[in-house]
């Protein structure tokens, strides 16, 4: 009898990255190699078109990806969040070079992944260790994302996709008013966000160059 197909869709901008999370998927010797089967995808637009053709057992997903704004998409955060949402029983192993504590905090509140490595602590057996415990007994955090949780556990805020799309936007040059009609959102809900943002951020008000080299320092945008 043919065994099922283990499907796996790889997301990284690095082509080499991805042929990297494929030998040790291989290597883990938890399924035969013929009942593997890989997609890679080097961009947003990509991964959606293989999301939307096909189901998958686990996903790598890396966090920093190139927005696509005419999806809503504008990091691999929302694209795991969209994962969640589309396809509840698909494993997620999030990896990112990002190491700020408030954005591994953000990320694990908001998607909820199955895996999450921090790519500082990143090697051919951590990874191999990631994937065993990822789909036997979940979750699976690397070093750093642990250390975060010692570090933040009390830790209340999150910083939502309006509030990622408030920060994208004003990156962009957009203008309150803009950024109103574009979030489907009144002016006064969009300033209250942008004054959270200032908060949580410990920026000046006014000062959206501040605000902005915060986020983006701490990989938001």
């Amino acid at each position: 009898m043919k065994k099922s197909p283990f499907r796996i869709l790889l997301i990284d901008d690095h082509p080499l990255i991805t042929e990297a999370y494929r030998y040790a998927v291989e290597t883990t010797e938890i399924f035969p190699k013929d009942t593997l089967q890989f997609d890679s995808a080097h961009d947003i637009a990509t991964a959606v078109h293989f999301m939307n053709s096909y189901m998958y057992n686990l996903i790598f997903l890396d966090i920093q990806l190139p927005p696509l704004p005419e999806e809503k998409l504008y990091s691999g955060e929302d694209l795991g969040l969209r994962i969640r949402k589309a396809h509840p029983e698909t494993k997620i192993m999030m990896i990112t070079t990002y190491n700020d504590h408030y954005r591994i905090q953000n990320i694990i509140k908001q998607v909820d992944p199955d895996g999450f490595i921090v790519k500082n602590d990143l090697s051919a057996e951590e990874l191999r260790n990631g994937i065993k415990k990822v789909l036997t007994s979940p979750p699976f955090y690397s070093h750093r994302v642990l250390h975060s949780f010692r570090k933040f556990f009390s830790n209340d805020f999150i910083i939502d996709k309006p509030d990622r799309q408030l920060l994208f936007y004003l990156d962009q040059g957009a203008t309150l008013g803009e950024i109103s009609s574009l979030l489907s959102l009144s002016r006064a809900a969009i300033v209250k966000r942008k004054q959270r943002l200032i908060d949580i951020f410990d920026t000046a008000k006014g000062d959206d160059r501040q605000l902005l080299q915060a986020a983006r320092e701490k990989g938001f945008i």
